[in-house]
């Protein structure tokens, strides 16, 4: 009986950890069949539902009772969503796993839309409650600018780098400039100097804005590549390699290009974020201020 119950047991486990290993392999966007996506868009349709049935005049906004109950709501999920960094520290499992909260993080976010707007009643104006109104639109768009580089970008990285680490990837660059040296000693001056360029060119360098766009105007191995002749056979062995090194190079920053994407909307999201939560603060104290 007990070698039973300690098969069955094993059985067990082993089912969870085959169910968990499935579950790993599910983005982030389909954690557990949408399940944040639907409550999200139920927490919508009844905040739509409970503005259009209330029978008032005037129409409800961010100073009745159902404004405010909208804005408790909407207070609550900011401050809520804005606890995932703090959460990406802490690796666990269950029903309150990273990948569960990113889930209710992007879905309980977008349905601060309509949250939001309603809780508005649609008064626009210049004051410090449309300014929270509008940096709140701004975190969402971002947001969803990360969720769309975060869900599609990370397959054309690994496309780019063709089973290759960065570590790799360096270490080939680096075995090219070794024949590079090599290959060069019978050119003439000028021709040399340029090798000498290209190889002591910082192959991370260019700036933000280089890495963003991938286009580097002043890569000193492509000024290389065109000012060395063919006329010899050392000539067409160097220009042979400068082409091969220009390869690896746009590898290097096909990768550089795919992370900065994948990580520049940080700096804008996390800053807006913080902007929104003091803007929210001063919206909330004004309205008790005046209440």
């Amino acid at each position: 009986m007990a070698g039973k119950a300690q098969a069955g047991g094993a059985k067990s486990r082993f089912k969870q950890d085959e169910k968990r290993r499935d579950s790993d392999h599910v983005s982030f966007l389909k954690h557990r069949g949408f399940r944040w996506l639907w409550i999200a868009l139920g927490l919508s349709l009844a905040t739509i539902a409970g503005y259009l049935l209330i029978d008032q005049q005037p129409r409800p906004n961010g100073g009745t009772w159902y404004g405010y109950t909208l804005g408790t709501i909407g207070f609550g999920l900011i401050i809520w969503l804005s606890l995932l960094g703090v959460r990406k520290r802490r690796i666990t499992t269950g029903a309150w796993s990273l990948k569960a909260w990113t889930s209710a993080h992007v879905y309980l976010g977008l349905s601060l839309v309509v949250i939001g707007t309603l809780h508005t009643g649609f008064q626009i104006g210049w004051n410090v409650h449309t300014l929270a109104y509008v940096l709140m639109l701004l975190v969402i768009a971002t947001g969803i600018y990360g969720v769309i580089v975060y869900a599609t970008l990370p397959q054309s990285l690994s496309a780019n780098r063709k089973a290759m680490t960065r570590a790799q990837m360096l270490d080939a660059l680096t075995a090219i400039d070794r024949q590079l040296e090599s290959a060069a000693q019978p050119l003439a001056r000028a021709e040399a100097d340029l090798v000498i360029a290209a190889l002591g060119q910082d192959v991370f360098g260019g700036g933000a804005l280089a890495r963003l766009t991938g286009s580097y105007p002043d890569c000193a191995t492509a000024r290389a590549c065109t000012g060395i002749s063919r006329g010899s056979e050392a000539e067409t062995r160097v220009v042979a390699l400068l082409e091969k090194r220009s390869e690896q190079l746009a590898q290097i920053r096909g990768a550089l290009r795919i992370r900065a994407a994948l990580e520049v909307w940080l700096f804008v999201h996390i800053p807006l974020t913080i902007a929104l939560i003091a803007a929210l603060t001063a919206h909330v104290i004004s309205v008790f201020y005046y209440w």
